[in-house]
């Protein structure tokens, strides 16, 4: 059965990584892990040897078929649906504990899976996934890098993350054009720590803030909608230099803007806050 690459199917052959992804998942006899795109089972297998239950969640059914045929259903539930649409919460719920995620994940939709699982946060304990290099460069990436921005703060702010191995594209079928590499992320939200009473408010506000990376975050945050005198006070008073830009800026320096924003423009400009239309995408 043959993989789909425009879907952003790219299947792992290499023995080796599925059991070293299976093994970063940590001690899971008896938890339940969400495996993400399994297409042929390379990784599914390791987890159903070690794992007390595995959810595959596969959209195509040729390959949910075939896990079907593969694995008994006591062990592994394959779920044919799209990823993007699956309740954590409630599978978190039946599981009886939170839940620990594998995946290869599909190329051309790596961050709205990304996205997804940080909104899924409370439902998960740990995630093993395995992105496009360059993707994961800029998961992983720190303040003043290159790499640093929006899916960088967006995955960090939820937890812990760190780099484990990189694979060539002769560990898969068809070789990407690129290399894969795998990481772990521990969901430990940082919002309390950093003082964020609203974090799906500080997320929108970090969307704006990184909207266009050549500009300064003064002149993303004005064309966002922003007042010219309050994107000067706030900056003012964060410390931070009106011609800094948003990559240039750790977590803790964002969270403390945004608190000092989201204070002194609520009553000013209250549909900012909260606001959906008009964001940057």
């Amino acid at each position: 059965m043959p993989a789909k690459p425009k879907l952003g199917q790219h299947l792992l052959m290499d023995h080796q990584a599925a059991e070293r992804i299976a093994a970063a998942l940590g001690d899971v006899p008896g938890r339940t892990v969400v495996e993400i795109g399994p297409g042929r089972g390379a990784i599914t297998g390791e987890l159903a040897a070690r794992a007390g239950h595995v959810l595959a969640i596969e959209l195509d059914s040729e390959f949910a078929g075939g896990l079907r045929q593969r694995f008994p259903a006591e062990r592994v539930a394959i779920l044919e649906q799209d990823v993007l649409r699956f309740d954590f919460a409630a599978a978190q719920a039946r599981a009886g504990m939170k839940l620990r995620v594998a995946g290869n994940l599909p190329y051309y939709i790596t961050s709205p899976i990304l996205l997804k699982l940080a909104a899924s946060h409370a439902a998960l304990d740990l995630a093993v996934l395995m992105v496009q290099r360059e993707v994961a460069d800029r998961v992983i990436a720190n303040p003043g890098s290159r790499d640093y921005g929006l899916l960088s703060v967006a995955v960090q702010v939820h937890g812990p993350v760190e780099p484990l191995f990189t694979l060539p594209p002769s560990a898969f079928s068809p070789p990407p054009q690129v290399h894969s590499t795998v990481f772990r992320w521990r969901f430990a939200p940082r919002f309390a720590e950093l003082g964020i009473a609203d974090p799906a408010g500080f997320l929108r506000f970090a969307r704006w803030a990184f909207a266009h990376k050549r500009k300064t975050l003064a002149n993303n945050l004005r064309a966002a909608g922003w007042a010219p005198h309050a994107v000067t006070t706030a900056l003012a008073r964060a410390d931070i230099h009106p011609q800094a830009r948003a990559e240039a800026l750790p977590l803790e320096t964002l969270a403390r803007l945004w608190s000092g924003f989201e204070s002194a423009v609520r009553a000013e400009n209250p549909q900012l806050i909260g606001a959906e239309e008009g964001e940057p995408s």
